[in-house]
């Protein structure tokens, strides 16, 4: 086999030089001989063979290439051309003439001409009289030879890529050139090298390493393009950096140099947003700033900056510190929808010494998009937070400096109904940074730098984007012709906007720009978002938007992949393509909104390279050229086939039926025949040549994509159908595409696994809530089935891997090889499961495989579009109405059955919607058409199985058997031949729960049955919800098209309208539902089992919301015209019609008594027991309400109540009425609750009603004697056969031990962990040991000292550890689950060797040595030394009524919601259609009861004698109500400023309390502390309100939220909600029983109630009923005696009271509840929480004492005196004056509140060695809450702060050392920050104090000083350098010491060394002074000191001087004197 490229001339005006050409296939290149410059026309007729060793694929491609040669110069590129061998290898040859294309693929004036011939064996070799061996001369197949052995050199040797392919080629022809010519003797030599010759000229084969493909990719884009860059110099310009390989040839990526974790991919189902996504909602934004640690910088004075989108805010201006504690809470409320929310990106930054007209130097920052927050798990359940998380903050500008610090912070995202969870988290916990960064789960926590680059190539089918009016009239003076539009492409990532250049006019452009993004890995913000726009002169206007979320195209498992995509195309899709001014449907071209239709389509490509590159650029966006790419190297272009046939159209609204209507088909442009395709004027020349497969096809001939226009016709004008009876009508469009079928199969195979699970998962579901006994067996097939199509997706996909389409680019292999590895794992996790379902363990096996089906869904969809999504449309009068939307995948043809879409070859309805906002809200509600229709689409070459689908019995014409050949047009009509009629039955039997859509809350429902093109409607039924319509509507013919035994598989579709029937104007919607009618053929016969079916219930929906229920069944009997019809079943007897008929209505037939349900005698039990909140109705009170409960017709009435006012409780309680019900609960009709108000003349006003619509939740089945024997000896015989037999059976037994304390419990606990106790035990110690060394114990508290908030903080500590614990519990729960069946059979069978030991432990102490330890234990001296443990309460995290054990406080005493008003779907006014409220209960059961009734009422009583037995009295009642409210937290802020001055205002009834006076000034966390104290009377004040308002100076105050709490439901619960039980019993002191009723008298009372005898005590045990409580022997309780330890058993036994059968329930425990605020303005968002909790007590028994205080602590005032005594080894800034030597002149300062507080020693001057000497003493005064560990400063904010603001921070002692200078600022030398209660211990001396000191890992021993009070010793000074590390700069001896206020006013000392108690001054060096002060010192100790002998030596030389001065001065005169003897 080979192929021959004859390539004959070329045509080139206007280029001189000489020419070379370069022809390339299979990676095997060519190069032509020179061809000199001799003109316009080359001619070069040369012949090019390739030897192939196997066959010649249709995608594969030749490609040519014309470059200028120079000697001196690097060749340039002309021009290149790339053809197809399609044609080739179907005709065997291919002659053209064609145009070569720039770089830019635009159209050259030159063209050339050549011949293609392709051979195969047998076939004939004269190649039509000409051969290569006659063509070729010898030269020219030596170089062929050379050329060859060349490329398989280079193959062999592929690290040694140093030349180009254009570099070896021209040396090889300048070679050849220089050789001489062959003779002959060279012919056998060139025989023999045959063999080499193919071997050199095979291509490389597809699955090679990806260095070959990626060297192949680079030598086609380079032969292409014309590039001559050496492959080896792009390779090592990567050099140092990893990168994703794109498979568009830019490097490769390294695995096992990326830090991943294991977490799977996770896919967005791309186009198909849920609606609320795209409504616009209120979202509320937390973020509390905590604190910053290790700011890089040095004295810095740091303030934060929280930016959320636009909007930013700043916390206060922390002074001289490095580790600012600011506790600061900030909201931000935003209104839109979630998928513009999800893009804002949250920016904190740390800025420097922010000023007022100065922002401030930047520190560092750290950013987080809001989809990551709201994506947060806690816990493993997405609760939108991050709590006490540390971001890492980075300088973007100094990569490479590392962290700048660490920022503590809280940020959650609230959306309408979601609650803030606060996880348990103390603030003593020691703050482990590296452990709780603030990170999405996966993310590892060193992250580096990365480099996204997003290439955008080209894009085209865009449409105008301009009015043509301008551009004809520019046209029409010039003869110009512009495409319509300007576009660009804009990509948005991580707060960072990135822009392509403009292209002017052009449909089509061509960008080849890259967009690069410079951002740390992995990245914080997930979503990518690009867009097309069209560059406008005054707005840009977006083309179309589309998202890439990060997580779908990357992996970060072990064998995971950094982001990638493409080279794909996008497909973009917005509003309609013909331009407007003002475009309705502009906003679903933001991304806001499903696609009406395709925009264009964008050629896109991503990549990730990461990088530890320190010259990298900052963060920030560049926009680089970038090179093209060969299209065809990522999917060759196939084309497409795509078929609909229309079955029937009907339903067709009203509107359109006066006009002509036709369908279109659309895909992609191909199909668009009003608003398609436009031509670009640059590619008018290009329609000629072959390129058309390279662009969307939108040549007209290529399809019929409309129907021929018909007019509808109707029946009974209430919907309209076309008249295609026997015909139907055809559309079909060709379109060409690039082949990405693999990605639409891969999806369709896994979609099946969904499916057939989803199935599996829901009969399963259905099974285990009916406890069928098939249930195990059912979850075992459908783990089965699981495992078999795991195994055919892993055969199909190997197939794949291995060969040749495993995909196109690296995202398309690298999902591949994920999606084989998780159904691999997923195979055999099923396969394990299996084996592990149990009867006993069928719920967790459930829930496992439920997951199992989240991770199958995460693959599903594919991250690159393969086709775009098809649109059909209904036209009517040339305008778009309506349309319907499909994605390809799912109609996509394989000729594998798993991989075709699943509506492929079928018939399926769909219903036509309004395009854009039309089709949202009620105009979106109504059915435009309802289409039958047929779909097939696949390849061309795969057209001839368009038709298999088809139903049969259609006529088989001409164009359907030519089906088989591609180029044959599809029928345009299908004419049926067979075609069957029908007799459809629709049983309408009755609705419930349908939507109130009348004024009064109710409707007058109608239903309307559409069948094909009939519409027959049922009666109306006046002010209901639950209609029973009763009636049959027969269709007696109803025609369907093909064979019977098709029909009965898939009949038509049956639709049913529920409508309200207005009296004025029409009627309203009320909601559809769907049916599948029962098909009976002429054949069959009508008798069971299948005949006639049962009545099924459907869902009704309106729109997205569900709106009922209907209960009906639908059979279509097939009939035959010509018979008579008495072969059906007899119709029933018309009903006696009571309303008038109008003429048009026949006789009203019921539905037959066979299909109707069986009934049974029921009764309904019902408690009346009160109205409450009832609103006004029309302006007037409801004085006399009462309360109608209808069911099946029948109606209970209630007593009227006679004065609501007084009493709106009823005064007969209970009442019943006996009927007849359906016994079958499915079938049970719904419960009506109607309240209406008796007013004069005996007129009844509706008031308002609630639908119960399923009886279940009231349904009351009776466990007789039999079946509780049954289940008693079934739970036995369980127990035999487990491990726990011994462990159960002492809690089984009549002897119970109490534990009167909860430590008790928890040893318990201990002693049954198991085997590993002894070892966990000591790690606990070891772990608690160190925790003490490090923290410091806590505060001793005396008995006498301590107080409620004891309790308060105790109990706060103790839920934070329990909540640790059960976490950690349930972790190790999650591990043991996957575990093998073995392992658990092992560890059961282990668990026999420990109950022995834990019965010891259980049962007490019986040794000898125990009983010693005991002794020691309760002697005096060992009583003595105990510390007693501090009582602790329960704090619930959410309302009381909330907690599972409570039950609501609903267990007899319902409250049901009264509605009244139409329903709208606005959230807003729904829930203002509440007018009140109904309190009571309802009990259905079947009558009479059976005899052996071995069961109770929820009260204990026999149901036989009525169910509401034992109640309470429903009299008014007078009830001391006390509020205690305890604190706020996180209180939404009010003011200006960021905060709040929150106060409580109480309202009960009409009693009304404000504490206005005691609002607290800017606090958004206050605490209250205060109790309120209301005589209320129930039921008329049952509705607590508590408010937290916001008090302002100016104005009226605002509501921050409010919380409603139903007092009466928790006065009346058995729960004994009114007081909650201490956990211990005291008389006196902090715990002080504060109920009326002691324990004993409590327990007397409810024995009493629940008819038990009452308790009786003796010899420390209690016995109640048939139980014997005892004690622990060792409890502390034993040794007190009498009353008081009758109190305690009885507390005991309270405490454990749900134990008791029949009358048991769990008691509430004395509490704080946390309650969300909620603001009626802001409905379902969350305002802040409200610690507090209510006691209620009744007046008519003894009343309590007084109410405890709860008053919020003051803080304790005390006095820090610090003694700095001296400093050592200080570093010396400064150099000396004169000397230049180093020195220092020293002092410290320090401070306790904050800078402001700062107090300073005086200056130790001329410090040489470091040491100062200062004797000095701060003093600083502060007031400290001792439980909390934080300091109060109270103090104005400002000037004009009209009161002080309590703030609180933590007890830091800030000491720092200085340099003094006098002419500039002091140099800062180094600091230490001691927290007062946990600080390292002071060193003995100045050697011993090193940097060590500052350990944290607790091996450093650390002092409280408010426990050791007096601390003296050095630690050391030290600052950061820029790598975080710490160095000494100094050591600092100081004495900490602290007093109480008192103590200090005792001892009185005086400041710096004054006065009382002075110090001493310090010994300091005489050389230590002021040298401008002191100038004779400085004299001394500056000159003469270091200038001494210099002085002396100038004075002795000085007297010497003048000596001789004077000497020779002197002699002359003296010499004359002597002279002259004078």
């Amino acid at each position: 086999m080979s192929l021959v490229v004859r390539l004959k001339d070329f045509f080139l005006p206007k280029c001189k030089g000489d020419k070379l050409a370069k022809i390339e296939f299979r990676g095997v290149a060519h190069t032509s001989r020179l061809m000199t410059d001799s003109g316009e026309h080359l001619t070069l007729d040369q012949l090019f063979e390739w030897p192939i060793g196997r066959p010649i694929e249709p995608e594969e491609t030749v490609s040519v290439a014309l470059v200028l040669h120079s000697r001196l110069l690097p060749d340039r590129s002309i021009g290149h051309y790339i053809f197809p061998l399609q044609k080739v290898v179907k005709e065997g040859k291919l002659s053209l003439r064609d145009s070569l294309l720039d770089n830019n693929a635009k159209t050259l004036p030159a063209t050339l001409s050549l011949e293609v011939r392709y051979t195969v064996p047998g076939a004939d070799e004269s190649l039509d009289g000409w051969s290569p061996d006659e063509g070729m001369d010898e030269e020219r197949l030596l170089v062929d030879i050379q050329q060859n052995i060349a490329n398989l050199e280079k193959s062999l040797t592929s690290n040694e890529r140093r030349a180009s392919w254009s570099h070896e080629q021209a040396s090889t022809s300048r070679m050849i050139d220089k050789s001489p010519a062959p003779g002959r003797k060279r012919s056998s030599a060139l025989r023999s090298m045959r063999s080499l010759i193919r071997l050199g000229k095979q291509r490389p084969p597809r699955d090679a390493s990806s260095e070959d493909e990626e060297r192949a990719l680079l030598q086609g884009r380079s032969a292409v393009d014309g590039l001559v860059t050496p492959v080896g110099e792009q390779a090592s310009s990567r050099a140092g950096s990893e990168s994703s390989l794109e498979s568009d040839n830019d490097s490769l990526l390294d695995l096992n140099s990326v830090d991943v974790t294991k977490k799977r991919l996770r896919v967005s189902h791309y186009q198909r947003t849920p609606p609320n996504l795209l409504k616009s909602q209120d979202f509320q934004l937390c973020i509390t700033i905590i604190e910053a640690r290790q700011l890089a910088g040095l004295n810095m004075d740091p303030v934060v900056c929280v930016q959320a989108g636009d909007q930013k805010k700043y916390t206060s201006v922390k002074e001289s510190t490095n580790c600012p504690y600011y506790n600061e809470y900030f909201v931000f409320d935003f209104h839109m929808p979630p998928m513009m929310l999800f893009d804002k990106i949250i920016t904190l930054s740390v800025l420097h010494s922010r000023k007022i007209f100065a922002s401030g130097t930047l520190v560092g920052l750290f950013k987080i998009d809001l989809k990551t927050v709201f994506d947060a798990p806690v816990w493993s359940q997405p609760d939108h937070q991050f709590y006490h998380k540390w971001a890492l903050l980075s300088d973007p500008d100094d990569f490479a400096g590392g962290p700048k610090g660490y920022l503590k912070c809280d940020i959650s995202v609230i959306g309408k109904g979601d609650s803030v969870k606060v996880p348990p988290k103390s603030e003593k916990d020691e703050d482990d940074i590296e452990a709780n960064l603030l990170l999405p789960e996966g993310v590892p926590v060193e992250r580096q730098r990365a480099r996204f680059i997003v290439r955008i190539y080209r894009a085209d089918g865009l449409p105008k984007m301009n009015s043509s009016i301008m551009a004809n009239v520019k046209r029409a003076f010039t003869g110009e012709v512009k495409d319509l539009v300007d576009p660009y492409v804009q990509v948005s990532f991580a707060g960072l906007t990135g822009k392509t250049s403009v292209k002017k006019n052009c449909y089509a452009p061509v960008w080849n720009e890259q967009i690069v993004f410079s951002e740390m890995f992995p990245p914080l913000c997930q979503r990518l978002k690009i867009q097309l726009r069209d560059n406008d002169q005054v707005n840009n206007t977006i083309i179309g938007t589309h998202f890439i979320d990060l997580k779908t195209i990357s992996n970060d498992g072990e064998k995971g992949f950094l982001p990638t995509f493409g080279p794909a195309f996008i497909h973009l899709y917005g509003s309609t393509r013909d331009y407007s001014l003002l475009d309705e449907h502009a906003n679903l071209n933001s991304g806001l909104g499903e696609g009406v239709s395709y925009r264009a389509r964008l050629m896109v490509a991503i990549r990730t390279e990461i990088t530890d590159n320190i010259d990298i650029a900052p963060s920030g966006v560049e926009v680089e050229p970038s090179y093209p790419i060969t299209e065809s190297n990522y999917g060759k272009n196939e084309e497409y086939f795509l078929f609909a046939s229309i079955m029937d159209a009907t339903m067709i609204e009203k509107k359109l039926g006066d006009k002509p209507l036709f369908f279109e088909l659309s895909m992609g442009n191909a199909g668009n025949s009003l608003d398609g395709h436009n031509s670009s004027s640059q590619e008018i020349d290009e329609e000629e040549g072959d390129d058309y497969l390279d662009n969307v096809s939108a040549d007209s001939a290529c399809w019929q994509s409309t129907t021929p226009p018909v007019k509808p016709m109707t029946h009974d004008r209430l919907y309209y159908f076309l008249p295609y009876w026997d015909d139907k009508p055809c559309m079909y469009v060709r379109s060409v595409w690039p082949d990405y079928r693999r990605r639409m199969y891969n999806s369709n195979i896994i979609m099946r696994i969904v499916e057939k699970l989803e199935e599996g998962l829901l009969e399963s579901n259905l099974q285990i809530e009916a406890d069928s006994p098939n249930m195990e067996k059912t979850l075992k097939q459908t783990l089965e089935d699981l495992v078999f199509g795991c195994g055919k997706y892993l055969s199909i996909s190997r197939c794949y891997l291995q060969g040749t389409a495993a995909g196109k680019t690296k995202l398309d292999r690298e999902r591949m090889k994920l999606c084989v590895r998780e159904i691999e794992h997923m195979a055999s996790l099923a396969r394990n499961l299996k084996a592990l379902v149990t009867k006993n363990t069928i719920k967790e096996r459930y829930k496992t495989t439920q997951s199992y089906l989240q991770r199958l869904r995460y693959l599903t969809e594919d991250p690159q579009h393969a086709l775009p999504d098809i649109f059909l449309w209904l036209v009517s009068g040339g305008k778009r109405v309506a349309y319907q939307r499909l994605q390809a995948k799912d109609l996509i043809f394989s000729v594998v059955g798993e991989e075709s879409g699943k509506d492929c070859g079928k018939v399926q309805t769909l219903l036509l919607k309004l395009p854009g906002k039309k089709g949202i809200g009620a105009s979106g509600w109504v059915i435009q058409a309802k289409l039958r229709i047929y779909f097939w689409l696949g390849l061309t070459k795969h057209k001839k199985n368009f038709v298999t689908g088809l139903p049969a019995g259609y006529e088989v014409a001409q164009e359907i058997r030519n089906a088989e050949r591609p180029r044959a047009l599809p029928p345009s009509v299908i004419h049926f031949t067979d075609k069957h009629y029908f007799q459809l039955r629709a049983h309408m039997y009755q609705a419930r729960s349908l939507i109130g859509s009348d004024a009064s809350g109710l409707s007058d429902p109608y239903a309307q049955v559409v069948a094909g093109e009939w519409c027959k409607t049922t009666q109306v039924v006046d002010e209901t919800l639950s209609p029973t319509w009763d009636e049959l509507l027969v269709f007696p013919e109803l025609m369907v098209c093909g064979l019977g035994e098709e029909i009965k598989k898939e009949p038509p579709n049956i639709v049913i309208e529920i409508f309200d029937q207005d009296k004025v104007g029409k009627s309203e919607f009320i909601g559809r539902a769907m049916a599948k009618p029962h098909v009976k053929l002429l054949s069959e016969p009508y008798e069971p089992p299948r005949f006639p079916p049962k009545l099924e219930w459907f869902e009704i929906h309106r729109g997205p919301d569900y709106a009922g229920e209907l209960l009906a069944m639908f059979e279509m009997l097939e009939v035959d015209p010509g018979q008579l019809e008495f072969e059906l079943p007899a119709l029933p007897s018309p009903k006696d019609c009571l309303i008038p008929m109008t003429q048009d209505v026949g006789p009203i037939l019921p539905v037959p008594p066979e299909i109707r349900p069986t009934l049974s005698k029921y009764r309904i039990e019902v408690l009346f027991w009160g109205l409450r909140d009832v609103k006004r109705v029309h302006l007037l009170t409801v004085d006399k309400p009462r309360v109608d409960i209808e069911c099946a017709g029948h109606i209970l009435h209630s007593s009227v109540i006679t004065n609501a006012k007084r009493n709106p409780n009823f005064s007969t309680p209970v009442k019943f009425i006996d009927l007849e019900l359906p016994e079958q609960e499915l079938y049970c009709p719904p419960l009506t609750i109607r309240v209406v108000d008796c007013r004069s003349f005996g007129r009844y006003t509706l008031v308002g009603t609630h639908m119960i619509n399923s009886i279940h939740r009231y349904l009351f089945n009776p466990v007789t004697k039999k079946q509780r024997e049954a289940e008693e000896r079934k739970k036995s015989a369980q127990l035999l056969n487990t491990a726990d037999q011994l462990a159960n059976s002492i809690s089984t037994s009549n002897y119970i031990i109490l534990d009167t304390d909860d430590t008790n419990i928890q040893l318990s606990k201990l002693a049954h962990t198991g085997p590993g106790t002894l070892q966990s035990k000591r790690e606990k110690t070891e772990s608690n040991r160190k925790r003490k060394m490090s923290m410091g114990a806590a505060t001793d508290d005396d008995e006498d000292s301590k107080d409620w908030w004891t309790k308060y903080f105790a109990s706060v500590e103790a839920m934070i550890e329990e909540t640790k614990e059960a976490k950690k519990e349930e972790q190790e729960r999650e591990n043991q689950q996957n575990g093998a069946a073995c392992g658990q059979m092992a560890e059961a069978s282990s668990s026999h060797g420990h109950h022995e030991e834990k019965k010891k432990i259980k049962l007490g102490f019986k040794s000898a040595g125990n009983a010693a330890k005991m002794a020691n234990k309760w002697s005096p001296k060992a009583m003595k030394h105990a510390k007693p443990k501090t009582a602790l309460l329960k704090i619930f995290p959410s309302e009381l009524e909330s907690q599972p054990e409570f039950n609501t406080f609903k267990e007899w005493l319902q409250t049901f919601d009264l509605l009244r008003g139409k329903k709208t779907g606005e959230e807003t006014e729904d829930e203002s259609r509440v007018v009140g409220k109904f309190k009571g209960n309802i009990k259905v059961y079947q009558w009479p009861l059976p005899k052996d009734i071995d069961d109770h009422t929820i009260m204990g009583f026999d149901p036989q004698y009525g169910f509401f037995q034992g109640l309470p009295s429903s009299d008014p009642i007078h009830v001391l109500v006390r509020v205690y409210v305890v604190k706020g937290t996180d209180l939404h802020p009010m003011d200006l400023n960021g905060k709040a001055d929150p106060y409580v205002v109480l309202q009960l009834g009409s009693k009304r309390i404000s504490d206005k006076e005691h609002y607290i000034s800017k606090q958004l966390n206050p605490v209250f502390g205060r109790c309120f104290e209301f005589e209320a009377t129930f039921p008329q004040d049952s509705l607590l309100t508590v408010q937290v308002w916001d008090w302002d100076l100016v104005g009226s105050d605002d509501l921050i939220g409010e919380t409603r709490i139903d007092l009466e439901n928790r006065f009346y619960t058995r729960h004994r909600a009114t007081c909650g039980l201490p956990n211990k019993y005291e008389e006196y002191g902090y715990n002080a029983w504060r109920d009326p009723m002691k324990p004993t008298q409590i327990l007397a009372k409810l024995c009493k109630e629940g008819k038990l005898e009452a308790p009786s005590y003796f010899n420390g045990k209690v016995k109640v009923g048939s139980k014997t409580f005892g004690l622990n022997n060792d409890d502390p309780a034993l040794m007190r005696g009498g009353k008081l330890l009758e109190e305690y058993l009885a507390l005991a036994v309270l405490k454990r009271w749900e134990e008791f059968p029949r009358i048991g329930c769990k008691l509430v425990q004395e509490h704080v509840e946390t309650r969300p605020l909620y603001n009626p303005d802001k409905p379902g968002i969350e305002q802040g929480k409200l610690e507090m909790w209510v006691d209620m007590f009744p007046m008519d028994m003894p009343l309590p004492g007084p109410p405890l205080d709860i008053a919020p602590r003051k803080p304790k005032s005390y006095e820090l005196r610090i003694v700095i005594w001296n400093t050592d080894e200080v570093v010396l800034e400064d150099d000396a004056f004169f000397t230049g030597e180093k020195m220092s002149d020293i002092y410290v300062k320090g401070w306790l509140k904050g800078p402001e507080d700062c107090q300073y020693t005086d200056i130790h001057y001329r410090s040489l060695t470091g040491e100062g000497n200062f004797n000095w003493r701060f003093i600083f005064p502060f007031d400290y809450l001792v439980a909390e560990e934080k300091i109060v400063i109270s103090r104005k904010e400002s000037l004009f702060s009209w009161d002080e603001t309590e703030s609180k921070i933590p007890a830091r002692l800030e000491l720092q050392v200085w340099d003094a200078d006098h002419f500039s600022a002091d140099d800062f030398l180094g600091a230490i920050t001691l927290d007062l209660n946990r600080f390292p211990r002071g060193a003995k001396s100045s050697k011993l104090c090193t940097l060590d000191m500052l350990k944290v890992d607790g091996s450093v021993p650390m002092v409280n000083i408010f426990k050791q009070k007096r601390v003296k010793g050095w630690w050391p000074f030290y600052i950061k350098k820029e790598n975080e590390e710490m160095e000494l700069t100094g050591k600092v001896e100081a004495e900490i010491h602290l007093l109480t206020h008192e103590e200090a006013e005792k001892n009185p000392a005086g400041m710096g060394r004054n006065e009382p108690d002075p110090l001493d001054k310090p010994n300091r060096p005489d050389a230590s002074f002021m040298w401008f002060l002191n100038p004779f010192k400085s004299i001394r100790y500056i000159v003469w000191h270091n200038y001494k002998w210099t002085i002396i030596k100038g004075l002795i030389f000085t007297a010497l001087a003048i000596m001789l001065l004077l000497f020779f001065y002197s002699v002359p005169g003296y010499t004359v004197k002597r002279i002259l003897g004078a």
